[in-house]
């Protein structure tokens, strides 16, 4: 819990015309970053076709961009703080074009994985950065909090717009061209971000602590690694082992972080209420937006059978509303308390994934489309309200160290609800399977369709039409029923959380600056660069 305990002071001078045209020049880059952790999905089989990768280095190449920029988020956030968020966004708008150009030639799988794994760094330096920028530049508690909307329907539009954005492309180009487009935006970011951003740091930062950086990666690594692997194969030994590993290197960094005078991550923050539940409920937030991806992708294009153009089309319903969604959490801001929003966001979320609980095979587009909008409207609420929450709650000097914490949990939310919605609806899945296909099928087939309802697809597609078509009606259902279940699951955490919101936030609301909360030091030096940046005090009352 943390107290609005200052002396009064004039209010914050009004962000101008430089500091909104600031806002598109960071929206673009959280926009890039969110489209390429989707935009790969539709190209895999034309990579498979052209490198001939093996089905290890392809899951090297899906993966290692998440697995580097969840590992890197914190350090970059704090290495900001240290050198200035806008020297660390052109650095890593500079690294990322560059490894999106040799992404896009890449000439073996090995070429693919290392440049996805220089994407990552750039990603990873470009996510806190924009956040803690929009602390900086925006010193209005009004303010802020549009500008933090806007980032975050960016964010979640190009999550959801990803899958579009591919298909329209591999439609009239190779598969390198999901990575050249980034280019041009890249060029626009670095003469438009030398010309509107403000530079930023701590007044007086400390010395970077290698040995923390090298931890908070070898703790988030292997454990993003291991959740990933229990999703897509199951629990092994290999892959609990590695989460293992990765809380106990987590543990120890914690306990470093306690003892040190300037630590890389201040862990003190998670004794405030309204900090500690905001980080836990946008885990739990993008945990439902990015578990239901996996789902509805699958359910277009091999239940209803769209091709990858027109099933990214579908997704534009719901990018629109995330759009709308996020407009309206800073005017609900106004008039209602976080936690109310919050709560309400959450309840919106789980009444989403009520409706996709109604899906069958024969159900058809339109349910599925409502369900996901009416989903990704409550989530991109709750994620709004929470990421102003977590940033009025950070000191000036730690904003990109917060800011990267906080990406660090969205990334482990969406890993998490790949991992746990995805095994739900596995298990459904094969479980109604069994038993239930033709007997006369070759047993290469049977395996298959036994393993993914892709397998399924691919494998009537080599059967006579009688027996194919009886083995995508039972694959097809059982699907359903995966999605389904999946769905209640994840419609019951929601509403569980909402009501945790509401106990831990219920008396959490954000001063206007204007009426408590003096100048920090850190402020009066960016203020030369970008009119100050200003403390917005976050008041936690039980």
């Amino acid at each position: 819990m943390s107290q609005a305990a200052a002396a009064p002071h004039d209010a914050p001078p009004k962000a101008g015309r430089k500091q909104w045209t600031g806002l598109a020049v960071l929206v673009i880059a959280v926009l890039l970053v969110s489209l390429d952790m989707q935009v790969l999905s539709y190209a895999l089989p034309f990579i498979s076709a052209d490198l001939d990768p093996s089905s290890a280095q392809l899951l090297w190449i899906v993966n290692i961009y998440p697995f580097v920029l969840a590992g890197l988020l914190l350090t970059m956030g704090a290495l900001g703080d240290r050198i200035g968020r806008k020297r660390l966004l052109m650095g890593g708008a500079v690294v990322f074009g560059a490894a999106s150009l040799a992404a896009s030639v890449a000439s073996s799988p090995s070429m693919l994985i290392a440049t996805r794994a220089l994407l990552g760094l750039g990603g990873a330096t470009l996510m806190p950065s924009t956040l803690s920028l929009i602390r900086t530049m925006f010193r209005d508690d009004g303010q802020r909090r549009i500008a933090i909307a806007v980032w975050t329907g960016a964010f979640a539009g190009g999550a959801i717009l990803g899958p579009l954005l591919g298909g329209v492309l591999l439609e009239h180009f190779w598969w390198g061209s999901v990575f050249l487009v980034n280019l041009p935006v890249m060029a626009l970011l670095l003469i438009l971000g030398a010309l509107l951003l403000p530079e930023s740091r701590a007044t007086d930062p400390a010395r970077f602590d290698l040995f923390s950086a090298a931890l908070s990666l070898a703790a988030v690594l292997p454990a993003v690694y291991g959740i990933q692997r229990i999703a897509e194969d199951g629990a092994s030994a290999v892959p609990v082992a590695a989460i293992v590993v990765g809380l106990a290197v987590g543990w120890y960094f914690l306990r470093r972080q306690r003892a040190l005078a300037e630590p890389l991550l201040d862990v003190r923050l998670f004794g405030d209420r309204a900090f500690s539940a905001s980080v836990a409920t946008s885990v739990l937030a993008i945990f439902a937006l990015v578990g239901s991806g996996l789902f509805t992708a699958q359910y277009l294009q091999m239940v209803l059978g769209y091709g990858p153009l027109r099933a990214g089309l579908w997704a534009l319903p719901a990018a629109g509303a995330a759009l709308v969604s996020s407009g309206l959490a800073p005017v609900l801001a106004r008039f209602v308390r976080p936690g109310v929003v919050v709560s309400c966001g959450l309840a919106v979320g789980a009444l989403g994934y009520g409706i996709l609980a109604q899906m069958h095979a024969d159900t058809g587009v339109g349910t599925l489309v409502t369900g996901i909008v009416v989903m990704s409207a409550g989530i991109t609420l709750v994620m709004t309200t929470t990421s102003d929450l977590v940033i009025a709650t950070a000191p000036p000097d730690r904003a990109g160290s917060v800011s990267g914490l906080s990406q660090t949990a969205t990334e482990f939310g969406g890993a998490f609800g790949i991992a746990i919605l995805g095994s739900i609806g596995t298990a459904v899945y094969r479980d109604d399977v069994a038993g239930r296909l033709p007997a006369d099928l070759p047993p290469g087939a049977a395996d298959s369709a036994r393993d993914t309802l892709g397998g399924a697809v691919e494998a009537a597609g080599r059967l006579p039409a009688p027996t194919g078509d009886e083995v995508l009606a039972v694959t097809r259902e059982a699907f359903a029923h995966g999605l389904r279940t999946a769905s209640w699951t994840a419609a019951g955490l929601l509403l569980l959380m909402a009501a945790v919101s509401l106990a831990l936030l219920r008396q959490t609301r954000v001063t206007h600056p204007g009426a408590a909360g003096a100048m920090d030091a850190a402020d009066a030096v960016n203020a030369a660069d970008a009119d100050g940046d200003e403390v917005s005090a976050v008041s936690g009352r039980s």
